[in-house]
Parts: structure tokens; C-alpha cells; sequence
């Protein structure tokens, strides 16, 4: 049987549904994972507990899809979302991280923020007209700056 696999990689847990050619949910697994709070306002995860998570899912999501159609299922399509701005940086020479992942809630770049915002014309508004945003430390961009600028370079 032909299936499509979703991969929802969310801040709290891993999902991952199969669907079969109509669209219809065959059958799905989620497993949830440790939020790492290093010191307030911060967060981040462990890049290989999430990693793990999703393979965990998906051969769980599989053995079910299997179990419930009766036979063998073919993932032909994938599906995949994830954090957006949850950001982490992987050593090119040991293909492993470097950092855990700094989550999309995490403040830490609150004093980035600032020297930007000082810096630009424009303070806070000035990617608005571009963008439709404010400087924020929401934004991938100055969680990769806390990073080059804290973590040592692998």
C-alpha cells in the first residue's frame, strides 16, 4: 500500500502521521522531549533527542500503518514541519552539533537586539518596510550571531 508520511517536529514533541492515497489517516505516533532551561529566559533542546525522536516516530508510525493495513506500506511522499526559528549549528567536519538548538522562544539575544537597534536607522523598525517585522529574538539571524559570538567553533 502506498502511504504518505507528515513529520511535525514541534517544540515540545515529535508527530508523524501516515496517510494513504485518499488523504485518510492510517495511523500516527508522538513522542515528547526534555526542554532544557539553562537560565531564565532561555531554552533549547538536544539536537539528537529530537533526531532520535523523529526516527523513533517514524518506525513507530510505519509498524502501525503496517499492523492496521494488513501489509506492507510504501512511504512514496514526505511531509515535513518544524520549529522555523529554533536554531542549531552542525560541525561540518564532525557532522555534530555544536550547540544544543537554541528554541524560538529563547531571549538570550535580547542585548543583540539592542546594539542593532542602535545601530540601524530606523531602531527597531528598520527590516519593517522589507520584512513586516521588528528587530525581534524571535529571528534565527541573532541566535546564529549569539552563537558565532559564544560557542566555540568545531
Amino acid at each position: 500500500m502506498e502511504c504518505i508520511a507528515a513529520i511535525d517536529q514541534g517544540t515540545q514533541s515529535t508527530r508523524v502521521f501516515i496517510f494513504d492515497k485518499n488523504a485518510q489517516p492510517v495511523a500516527s505516533h508522538q513522542e515528547q522531549f526534555k526542554q532544557i532551561y539553562p537560565k531564565a529566559g532561555w531554552c533549547e533542546h538536544d539536537p539528537l533527542v529530537i533526531w532520535g525522536s523523529v526516527q523513533r516516530c517514524i518506525e513507530a508510525a510505519v509498524a502501525a500503518a503496517q499492523q492496521k493495513a494488513g501489509q506492507d506500506i510504501k512511504v512514496v511522499g514526505l511531509g515535513i514541519t518544524n520549529q522555523r526559528e529554533t536554531t542549531l549549528l552542525w560541525s561540518r567536519s564532525t557532522g555534530k552539533p555544536l550547540h544544543n538548538a537554541i528554541v524560538w522562544l529563547d531571549n538570550r539575544t535580547s542585548e543583540i537586539c539592542r546594539r542593532w537597534e542602535s545601530q540601524l536607522e530606523g531602531s527597531k523598525d528598520h527590516f519593517r518596510p522589507i520584512t513586516g517585522l521588528p528587530i525581534s529574538t524571535y529571528f534565527s539571524a541573532y541566535k546564529f550571531q549569539w552563537m558565532y559570538e559564544n560557542v566555540p567553533q568545531g
